[in-house]
């Protein structure tokens, strides 16, 4: 399937399963893969943002993450059925590390974090392969490349928040023998226990965006962006 674009920013159309029977292809044939989630806010900053574009643009799959790039594919007439969002696709990213034995490596986060949810991974998914994790806070860079290629990963979950995790993951993926790359923002926290997630009725509606705005009134200027996006992509004539 042909990439939806909304204002220079391309977003993939492909269902979790899609994407993972394609990346189990990519394995085998020794390809790389960077995964990066997509939303209004996202694209609303990439259109204004000519080095975010690329770097979102650059990725294998820019996954519709947001309730809002769903809703704006329907108004085109798009074929994005339903959302992928960064922490669903970590847990399919995991699930596919378990049954076809590939090593998985966590950077980021605070070491109470990444160790937390290193620990609970291995608890969900028993026998899975957690070749190592490192904190976010490491100084020598040179030696984190080290360790990862050591552990003999293949797939890199990196929690820096974005877009620094991508640009970290763009930056360093030439050194690197990991070859499926995902930032995943506050997924660890979520996996640590540290984090709820929305109650599975919002994630069905795909309110989850609602439930973090009653939970944190501060993040109401980010949600702005939802309305905005869909207001433009309304009126836009492609």
């Amino acid at each position: 399937m042909k990439k939806e674009s909304y204002f220079g920013i391309n977003v993939s159309p492909y269902t979790y399963e899609e994407i993972i029977a394609d990346i189990k292809k990519r394995i085998r044939s020794n390809k790389t893969s960077t995964i990066i989630a997509v939303n209004p806010e996202k694209v609303m900053k990439g259109e204004k943002n000519e080095d975010l574009r690329e770097l979102i643009n650059s990725a294998t799959y820019q996954i519709p993450d947001g309730v809002g790039i769903l809703l704006a594919s329907k108004l085109k007439g798009g074929q994005i059925r339903s959302r992928v969002t960064g922490v669903d696709m970590m847990e399919r990213l995991l699930q596919f590390a378990q049954e076809e034995k590939h090593g998985v490596f966590l950077y980021g986060a605070k070491e109470e974090v990444v160790s937390k949810a290193a620990e609970n991974i291995g608890k969900k998914y028993p026998g899975i392969d957690i070749a190592g994790y490192q904190n976010g806070y490491i100084k020598n860079n040179e030696a984190l490349i080290d360790q990862i290629n050591a552990s003999g990963a293949k797939l890199l979950f990196v929690a820096m928040g974005s877009p620094r995790q991508e640009l970290w993951i763009r930056e360093n993926m030439p050194r690197l023998n990991t070859l499926v790359y995902q930032g995943v923002g506050g997924s660890f926290d979520v996996f640590a226990g540290h984090v709820k997630r929305a109650p599975k009725f919002y994630r069905k509606l795909g309110l989850e965006w609602l439930y973090r705005l009653l939970k944190e009134p501060k993040r109401l200027k980010r949600q702005l962006a939802l309305p905005q996006f869909l207001a433009k992509v309304l009126f836009s004539k492609n």
